[in-house]
């Protein structure tokens, strides 16, 4: 019986993000059983009313340098694809096809953000499937069963209150973002860290001035 404390994954191959979080997973040893979950990013972001990084011209930019920067700090290999963001709801439908297989995320994030390939080319995504052991992706990948598997694990995000990819789930807390991992060893090595009464107190702060909505 495994003695490591399952973790939900919750990600979007479209996210460099996502990337760099889920190789740093794989790579050390956080005494985490993780679950990888693909959940659609637009679809988060719609249901809380938010806009993606890449969505504002000058934040794209120093999104793509933080993230090759990280990258090169962690020792990690980074080559975005020549169009980012991409449409990766095909993406998505393949690993959901797959079960989400570990080794199945490996593959696919390393095809994108390994190797820059251009996984909304059907012929590519195609080739993928093939080497993970799927036939007739296209078939699969537009299937009611993987459709739906897609949205359930989205909705289902979306009801635990995730908002972005990455995020992490371990029991009740959430960590969204790859910078969030030296928190997460400090959460494992002694969770009351985050049950100070200051911690609590964050919970219940008032909102102060609420952004106007432009008329």
């Amino acid at each position: 019986m495994s003695t490591k404390t399952p973790a939900n994954f919750y990600f979007d191959p479209v996210s460099p993000f996502a990337f760099l979080m889920w190789k740093r997973l794989r790579e050390d040893d956080f005494g985490l059983e993780i679950r990888p979950v693909p959940v659609l990013l637009g679809a988060l972001l719609n249901h809380w009313g938010l806009i993606g990084p890449a969505e504002v011209p000058p934040k794209r930019a120093q999104t793509y340098r933080m993230c090759q920067w990280l990258a090169a700090r962690s020792g990690i290999a980074l080559r975005f694809p020549d169009t980012h963001p991409f449409r990766s709801v095909e993406a998505l439908r393949l690993l959901i096809a797959l079960d989400a297989r570990a080794d199945a995320v490996d593959a696919l994030f390393e095809a994108v953000f390994g190797k820059g390939r251009d996984l909304t080319d059907g012929a590519e995504l195609e080739r993928l499937g093939g080497e993970l052991g799927l036939s007739d992706v296209q078939d699969r990948i537009a299937s009611a069963d993987v459709k739906d598997g897609l949205r359930a694990n989205t909705e289902a995000a979306i009801a635990r209150g995730v908002f972005g990819v990455p995020s992490l789930a371990i029991g009740e807390d959430l960590f969204w973002g790859f910078d969030t991992l030296d928190m997460v060893r400090d959460y494992l090595a002694d969770p009351r860290l985050f049950q100070t009464a200051e911690m609590q107190r964050l919970g219940t702060l008032e909102y102060g001035v609420p952004r106007r909505a432009e008329s």
